[in-house]
């Protein structure tokens, strides 16, 4: 009996598959994410705010990969059409066309007053940022389990730097691809602050760009922005886009 019990866990053991490392796991998603190339993409926001109704804000993102620079320029509503954010360096800026001034921001500033962050549009790497919670004994938290009909990893990571606008996140990362399908951030008390879905990807270049996602405002319920985004160009741009000056002539 002990024979045949031995050969059956034995069997089981061979035919399982153990889960990967976190840390690998992460690594990956970065590899799979990083553009190497410069980026410009359209984005249209629609953001519904309990007491304020249902907004749209467009912008152009362009992005520079030689120096992590980027600018965005706004195209909707009219009341920010000409304003922009400008990140050259360690310096961010924030412009108003109106009154024709820049204004040194933080990564924490809200983008025309949405849920999107200036640091959201930076290019940094998610192993840099996070490291994975560990057990008692030392081992990386990971478990898998169903995301609808899509088989995913779940794990949490914890911040490694102090200037990120959450500390703390859970993942669901499908198995096959590492897409991040979920993502809910926590604040340093432990509050459940927003919930993020990424229902649809695409491929450019080999490197993979979600197209659309979806954030639920958990600390004031009600709130919601989904974004999308088009016409994705991965073409060398001008220097020149990545100035104060280029700003300016535009609202003019």
């Amino acid at each position: 009996m002990k024979f045949i019990l031995s050969i059956v866990l034995l069997c089981i053991c061979l035919t399982s598959h153990a889960a990967p490392r976190v840390s690998e796991v992460i690594k990956e998603m970065d590899r799979r994410y990083e553009q190497i190339s410069d980026i410009s993409v359209k984005v249209s926001i629609v953001q519904n705010k309990a007491r304020q109704g249902v907004k749209n804000f467009g912008f152009i993102y362009f992005r520079q990969d030689k120096s992590d620079a980027f600018l965005i320029v706004a195209f909707a509503p009219d009341t920010e059409k000409g304003n922009g954010y400008l990140k050259v360096g360690e310096n961010f800026w924030m412009y108003r066309q109106n009154t024709r001034t820049f204004v040194h921001i933080s990564r924490d500033e809200s983008i025309m007053g949405t849920n999107a962050k200036s640091g959201d549009f930076e290019k940094r790497k998610l192993s840099e940022l996070y490291k994975p919670l560990i057990d008692s004994r030392g081992s990386e938290i990971i478990t898998e389990e169903m995301l609808g009909k899509r088989e995913v990893y779940k794990f949490t990571l914890i911040a490694r730097v102090n200037d990120v606008t959450y500390p703390k996140q859970v993942y669901w990362v499908q198995k096959d691809n590492y897409l991040m399908l979920k993502v809910q951030s926590y604040s340093l008390s432990g509050t459940l602050m927003q919930t993020a879905y990424f229902p649809k990807w695409t491929l450019i270049e080999g490197k993979y760009i979600w197209l659309q996602a979806i954030f639920i405002d958990e600390f004031e319920k009600g709130n919601k922005s989904i974004v999308d985004l088009s016409g994705i160009s991965t073409k060398s741009l001008d220097p020149k886009i990545f100035t104060k000056a280029y700003l300016e002539n535009l609202s003019r």
